[in-house]
């Protein structure tokens, strides 16, 4: 039986990427064992160089690589980013007053291009999600899905207690048939802190309403002076200043996927226990991920 030489082509360094024929399979060349056949047939180049033999490994980001002398495009990793926008930064990808964007705050090494999920207005800052995942995008701002977001407000003028009540009553009026008792959670207003000029509350919506909010608060005599967004379901805007950006934890990505594909059966279970993903009403561990922030 004749012994298969060894392969000759420079790219036997195992520190350079992922082997050959996982990126060819990823880029919908065919499955890794077509790959593999197309690699024994001479197929393959590299920067020019034909691919005599596995293994070999690439950098699918940097290397030209052929299959049949067409390029394959490098199927393109997900990317998620957690960005504190300031206020005063729009976050459509395209503005015609040449506005500062929130994807202009975030130089990802991977150049991949982001989108924000959902809408921050112009004056509120805060939490802003930024992905390339198309589909989880949709998951995150369909209103079906259910994705409750968390918002400090602060109003002008002392609320008092029982004010505090009323304003949560009339701005998230019961629908018809919804019980009076602990039932599930739904969008309300609690108070964190006041003086005698202004008070901060939470905001927890759970519809897409913070702009008739706004509104709602101003003709109640109470202004809204600052508005943050400080959770987006699991998600908690915690270890950020202002203009800096993360990516999210595996843990972060995890629970906010297992919320964003959670069966109707697991969204109404969780409406009555108001819990987040794995029980718990908060995303919690500790932020792994360096902070940075374009000067």
């Amino acid at each position: 039986m004749r012994r298969r030489s060894s392969p000759t082509h420079p790219y036997q360094d195992d520190s350079r990427g992922p082997r050959i024929q996982k990126v060819l399979a990823d880029a919908a060349v065919g499955s890794r064992r077509a790959c593999e056949d197309a690699v024994a047939e001479g197929r393959v180049t590299v920067n020019g160089h034909r691919i005599d033999g596995l293994p070999a490994w690439v950098n699918p980001d940097e290397d030209d690589i052929r299959v049949d002398g067409r390029r394959i495009r490098a199927a393109q990793r997900n990317v998620y980013v957690m960005l504190f926008k300031p206020r005063g930064v729009v976050t459509t990808n395209s503005d015609p007053e040449g506005r500062t964007r929130a994807i202009d705050l975030v130089a990802h090494p991977s150049k991949a291009r982001l989108y924000p999920v959902g809408r921050l207005d112009l004056d509120a800052s805060g939490l802003l999600l930024l992905t390339n995942d198309g589909e989880l995008a949709n998951r995150l701002t369909h209103p079906r899905f259910e994705m409750h977001q968390g918002y400090e407000v602060t109003v002008g003028g002392r609320v008092e207690d029982g004010a505090v009540e009323r304003l949560s009553a009339e701005l998230f009026p019961r629908g018809r048939g919804e019980s009076e008792g602990p039932a599930a959670p739904r969008s309300h207003l609690t108070l964190l802190k006041r003086d005698a000029t202004r008070t901060m509350l939470h905001m927890e919506l759970r519809e897409g309403r913070n702009r008739q909010v706004r509104r709602m608060l101003g003709t109640l005599g109470h202004p809204v002076k600052k508005l943050r967004r400080v959770r987006m379901g699991p998600l908690q805007l915690k270890g950020l200043q202002a203009g800096e950006w993360r990516e999210l934890t595996s843990r972060e990505l995890s629970q906010l996927r297992e919320q964003a594909f959670a069966t109707p059966q697991e969204r109404e279970r969780r409406k009555r226990t108001g819990s987040a993903p794995g029980g718990k009403r908060t995303a919690g561990g500790k932020r792994t991920a360096r902070t940075k922030r374009v000067k």
